[in-house]
């Protein structure tokens, strides 16, 4: 048996990078003019800054990118040429740097991100429907956990731990986001509900002139969430809230307008549709009730058991269509899980609120930029085991966007370098082409 080589250890003088993904994110940002848009926003307390607004925010951009939310974290990279060409910066700012501008820009820079975000996904991405030609909004809350921190804003939340609140939007099968806002930890799920939904759908109208479907959960039931899509011309699918209701006077009703089926001997479903006056709206509310007298076991049941779901939507399509349309809705659930794991965004960097609203907002562009990758990169022939319709971000990120690469300056000419053996590149260098 051969014994383990005993290497050599050395350091070269070549430019090495492990996240030659950046790149493709300089890409992205420069077929969105990203620094020109953001040097136009003025700062009174920083008129004429030596660093320019758009090389501040493009750098804490790459660092969400990577899956760095943290200021500190630019450290490492003062000296990375990659990030400095990619990005376009004069010099890689400090960490002391960052923090002071994103602190200086309070709500400055908001509505420039959103509307930066929403160009380079209707750039780039192919959105699919979720029926015929309805794409849907799905708009949720996922609290964010920031314990044992003294950060603005940071109270308890609805899943008893100490963070924020935000609220997303999220467009298409794909989970691109189209609206992001960070909110206090106690605060409702439908507070200033009213004025997000609308924003969100303005904001996705500028991705995309297909017919949207707006998914919400029982938590946004309120009728100013369906006047709002009723004024801007777009369905909806929402739960119900039973809140007081009782579920045998459901079963009742169930039982004199619905249909049954028994899918399994003690348990029967009842579907069916009701039109319910509210606020003056004749609204079609689809019910689906179900009765289990025993468990899939055959077990006996004491007593029955009734699981009452309800939904006000707009579409004309069959119950079990509308009620397989919102059980697509839980999809967000994962998207929430790439934004705080995958892209490590749950515990916020500053200690002031405004700025972590401007890091979130970023961090919604840095998410569509991954999301643009991992969907444009299906297109071309890959190593994947099987087939998928939807790459997970921390699947990008590992096999795209930390490929190591050499960084070299040849006749007034920066190349990047890539390993012989990295059967990734094929996928990476159609990508850098279909961006640039």
């Amino acid at each position: 048996m051969s014994s383990n080589t005993k290497f050599k250890v050395t350091q070269s003088n070549e430019e090495l990078s492990s996240h030659s993904g950046i790149a493709l994110l300089g890409d992205i940002l420069e077929a969105c003019e990203f620094k020109r848009q953001v040097d136009k926003v003025h700062l009174l307390r920083r008129p004429k800054p030596e660093l320019r607004h758009g090389e501040i925010l493009g750098t804490m951009t790459t660092l969400l990118f990577i899956g760095k939310p943290d200021f500190d974290a630019v450290k490492p990279f003062q000296e990375d040429v990659l990030l400095r060409k990619a990005i376009g910066l004069s010099r890689v700012p400090s960490a002391e740097t960052l923090r002071d501008r994103l602190n200086l820009a309070d709500n400055c820079f908001d509505e420039t991100i959103r509307s930066l975000s929403a160009d380079s996904v209707h750039r780039f991405a192919e959105l699919t429907p979720c029926c015929g030609d309805l794409v849907p909004l799905d708009i949720d809350v996922s609290p964010f956990d920031n314990s044992n921190s003294h950060k603005e804003g940071v109270s308890r939340t609805y899943k008893n731990v100490d963070g924020y609140a935000p609220i997303m939007a999220y467009l298409g099968v794909e989970g691109y986001l189209a609206n992001i806002e960070l909110r206090e930890g106690k605060a409702h799920s439908q507070r200033n509900g009213k004025q997000f939904l609308k924003a969100s759908i303005c904001q996705a109208r500028k991705i995309t002139a297909a017919p949207l479907l707006v998914r919400m959960d029982s938590a946004h039931d309120a009728i100013e969430n369906i006047q709002v899509c009723i004024k801007e011309k777009v369905d909806w699918l929402i739960k119900h809230n039973l809140r007081q209701e009782d579920p045998q006077d459901w079963l009742v009703a169930a039982k004199r307008f619905g249909l049954c089926e028994e899918p399994r001997p003690g348990k029967k479903i009842w579907l069916g549709s009701r039109f319910v006056e509210r606020d003056g709206l004749s609204l079609r509310l689809v019910f689906e009730v179900i009765e289990r007298t025993c468990d899939p076991d055959g077990q006996m049941l004491l007593q029955p058991t009734l699981e009452v779901n309800t939904y006000w939507t707009s579409l004309g399509f069959s119950e079990k269509t509308i009620i397989e349309l919102y059980h697509q809705h839980g999809t967000s659930e994962q998207f929430h899980s790439e934004l705080k794991t995958d892209m490590d965004l749950e515990r916020l960097p500053s200690g002031k609120f405004a700025t972590n609203n401007l890091v979130l907002l970023l961090g919604m562009f840095a998410y569509n930029a991954l999301r643009l990758i991992g969907q444009r990169s299906l297109d071309y022939p890959a190593p994947y085991r099987k087939s998928v319709k939807r790459r997970r971000i921390r699947s990008v990120l590992q096999d795209i966007v930390y490929i190591a690469c050499r960084v070299v300056n040849h006749a007034r000419n920066w190349v990047l370098s890539f390993g012989r053996n990295n059967r990734w590149y094929p996928v990476w260098a159609r990508l850098h082409a279909a961006f640039s």
